[in-house]
């Protein structure tokens, strides 16, 4: 009998488990599931514009997507045009890896001002997500703060002080570098609760702030320790050196040839956003770290800014009453087992952390825990689904269709970008009329 599988999202971990199913199962029909036309999730999503390499990695997934096994169901969105609980009835397993697509809040007075986005609203706006092309930040600010030292934050910092020159090869949302390129924007603030040995920043990423044509990195070396102390894994210990040196580098840059700056402020705990219905200013208490915590020290201090961008981490949205966490912000679950011959993987599973070759583990994973505890039944699985959405009059998009999408987008590239996105559910589908 034929394993009749649906996986709901279409992200890395998606994927990583489609490809881990078809590889071990030899009669296996494996369907994604995904709200947006498009596929790929945060890779096209989330990934920064001006990392193109990083997107290499939708050719994988192309190919996996390319086996006869498989279909793609896009512009399907469950609750409105289907059920987890019809899913569970047409296939033998079902494996939600919908991600975390919701901002964790940072749950200070003033996060309801206008002027407040955060991270997964304001990467999503500039990569032409649909669910955020109406965002429209007003960027006629000349300080933005970024809350958070990851590479989230640093790429929102990069991507808001990058010239046009420096973007052009990009796929920067058209209507994003408008706004951005349009902004008399002359100082990002990243702010971290911890030191510089706790910030999150992968090397590569922290190296390109020292490399921007107009922008220079300011640090304060009262800030920077001499060397990196406590107890670490090797490999934690080379990261945090090889950023130590980094930021060291950053010293002295600022010489004031270059007419905009990212600040570094490290052991700064946002505590009240301040100013009337919108932004224009932030008030942090400065810390000090104990035991790998951050300690207030009561003592605060303000800046000036017309928009904060929290960047402290994202949680996953309900979905069919199923149970969830919300401290951790995943769907509730044992080892990635949630219910019957329901399953999740991903970020829904285990919470936004980790790089995208994480996910294959947890692909992997599942899919080995699917081949040992479901047996094949004759189940209608991929036709039941297709007959289900025709009856609803639901317009499903096949990865054919998400080719001609995204030959169109090619096709509108300007001159030495790699694409043109489409920035609404509506012009991905006149695309193929």
């Amino acid at each position: 009998m034929t394993l009749n599988v649906a996986i709901v999202g279409s992200g890395p971990s998606g994927f990583y488990t489609a490809d881990a199913l078809m590889k071990n199962v030899e009669d296996c029909r494996v369907d994604i599931i995904e709200r947006l036309p498009t596929p790929f999730g945060l890779i096209r999503g989330g990934v920064a514009p001006d990392h193109a390499k990083t997107k290499n990695v939708t050719r994988a997934y192309t190919k996996t997507a390319e086996r006869p096994q498989f279909a793609y169901f896009g512009n399907v969105e469950m609750g409105r045009d289907v059920s987890v609980a019809e899913l569970k009835t047409m296939y033998d397993a079902v494996v939600l890896t919908i991600g975390s697509p919701l901002d964790r809040p940072l749950g200070i007075p003033g996060e309801d001002k206008i002027g407040v986005f955060g991270a997964a609203a304001f990467v999503g706006w500039y990569n032409a997500h649909p669910d955020f092309t109406e965002l429209n930040p007003d960027l006629n600010t000349g300080a933005v703060a970024v809350i958070g030292n990851g590479n989230v934050a640093i790429d929102i910092a990069r991507v808001l002080v990058k010239t046009p020159a420096e973007m052009a090869a990009t796929d920067l949302a058209a209507h994003a570098g408008a706004a951005i390129h349009a902004s008399p924007l002359t100082d990002v603030y990243m702010f971290g609760r911890r030191g510089p040995i706790e910030a999150k920043f992968t090397n590569v990423e922290l190296r390109e702030m020292g490399e921007l044509e107009i922008a220079a990195p300011v640090i304060d070396p009262g800030q920077l320790p001499d060397e990196v102390t406590g107890e670490f894994s090797d490999r934690d210990l080379r990261v945090r050196e090889r950023n130590l040196e980094s930021m060291k580098s950053f010293v002295g840059l600022d010489d004031g040839t270059k007419p905009k700056r990212v600040h570094f402020s490290f052991y700064s705990n946002p505590v009240e956003i301040l100013g009337g219905d919108r932004v224009e200013g932030l008030r942090l208490e400065r810390t000090k770290v104990e035991d790998g915590r951050a300690v207030g020290t009561g003592e605060t201090y303000d800046i000036e800014c017309g928009l904060v961008l929290p960047a402290v981490g994202y949680r996953g949205a309900p979905m069919d009453d199923l149970p969830v966490d919300e401290w951790a912000g995943v769907i509730t679950n044992d080892d990635g087992h949630v219910e019957d011959n329901l399953y999740v993987a991903g970020w829904i599973k285990r919470g936004p952390t980790g790089t995208i070759g994480t996910n294959k583990h947890d692909g992997d994973h599942v899919a080995k825990r699917i081949i040992a505890e479901i047996t094949p039944s004759d189940l209608p699985g991929r036709d039941g689904l297709a007959a289900l959405l025709a009856e609803r009059n639901v317009r499903a998009v096949s990865f054919d269709d998400w080719k001609k999408i995204d030959a169109a987008e090619i096709a509108a590239a300007p001159e030495g970008a790699p694409r043109c996105k489409f920035a609404t559910i509506a012009e991905m589908l006149a695309s193929l009329d």
